[in-house]
């Protein structure tokens, strides 16, 4: 184990291009350390990887969702056709519509579905934004309460203090610090040894209860949770036990139905280091080493001209 930051190269027709500083913290099946690189117990910014806790706590609080919509809540979706629907399908269900949601407008992430609203003459929209699953859960959340709908962003909200609640035991911190992430629900900092023993802790948790629900919908359904083409879906199907979450800023978490569990930062916040920094992780932890399918995510081309002419690559061992 290290705590120097892993090197992730940028190479460019034989030349290192640039440089991304990576930290990772990952458990083996009975929890201990594996692989430390860089400052694992600083607070850091979770992002999107927040959310299965974030759905936690909406369960916890009386929320009735299953299945592909219980992903999309955890989730950070493309804006694809489907997702779309599963909104408005969790909307309906606590007798809203679009107009609660208080996340960004956003065009869809699928650039397919993008182009295709652009041409229909439509545009950015709350209901296509990347986390319009999670603020529908958190409006159903408040629904099932008798809670008001109107400030369910804000941190002293009921809602708001059972996510945080949740996060801090599932983490075993107390929130380092509180933000506002980029769909404007409140952002629980903590540090990412924290964020994998959550992560860890819906693995290992006991079949049909609300934290093993959330790791089994989102195995379940990974295009749910992320889009038909995210890197995501294919790390899981191609690590089947293997639950990813991925957020802003690069930051990744992951667990395994034994017990591993990790987090991983790329420390400038590129993102195209990121995905090949968590398989490197994963084969160093013994998972995915067959998965071939994990080969060309591992060492993205970069093209110059229409035709490779590079990779990012990880440098030493992980």
């Amino acid at each position: 184990m290290s705590v120097a930051p892993l090197i992730v190269e940028v190479v460019r027709s034989g030349f290192v291009e640039s440089v991304h500083r990576a930290w990772v913290f990952a458990m083996d099946a009975q929890g201990s350390p594996a692989v430390v690189h860089g400052d694992v117990a600083a607070a850091a910014s979770p992002r999107s990887s927040m959310k299965p806790i974030q759905a936690l706590g909406m369960l916890r609080a009386g929320l009735e969702l299953e299945g592909e919509l219980l992903a999309l809540a955890c989730g950070s979706h493309a804006g694809e056709d489907f997702h779309v629907g599963g909104v408005a399908k969790i909307l309906a269900g606590a007798g809203l519509d679009e107009k609660a949601l208080q996340c960004p407008e956003d065009l869809p992430g699928d650039l397919a579905t993008a182009h295709r609203v652009l041409r229909a003459g439509g545009g950015p929209a709350r209901i296509t934004m990347n986390c319009s699953g999670k603020h529908a859960a958190m409006l159903a959340t408040c629904v099932a309460n008798g809670w008001p709908t109107g400030d369910y962003l804000h941190p002293a909200h009921p809602l708001q203090r059972s996510i945080r609640a949740t996060a801090e035991e599932l983490t075993g911190e107390r929130v380092a610090a509180t933000g506002v992430d980029g769909c404007g629900a409140p952002l629980f900092f903590s540090s990412m040894a924290g964020v994998a023993r959550a992560f860890r802790t819906f693995m290992l948790a006991e079949p049909g209860s609300h934290e093993r629900r959330i790791a089994d919908a989102m195995r379940a359904h990974p295009e749910w949770t992320s889009g038909t083409s995210r890197p995501e879906v294919t790390l899981m199907r191609a690590v089947p036990g293997l639950m990813v979450k991925a957020g802003a800023e690069a930051f990744d978490a992951f667990a395994f139905e034994d017990g591993h569990a990790g987090t991983i930062k790329i420390e400038d916040g590129g993102a195209r280091a990121r995905v090949p920094v968590t398989i490197a992780t994963l084969r160093a932890l013994g998972l995915g080493l067959d998965a071939a399918e994990l080969d060309a995510l591992a060492n993205p081309p970069q093209f110059g001209g229409g035709r490779p002419v590079g990779e990012v690559r990880v440098r030493g061992p992980v």
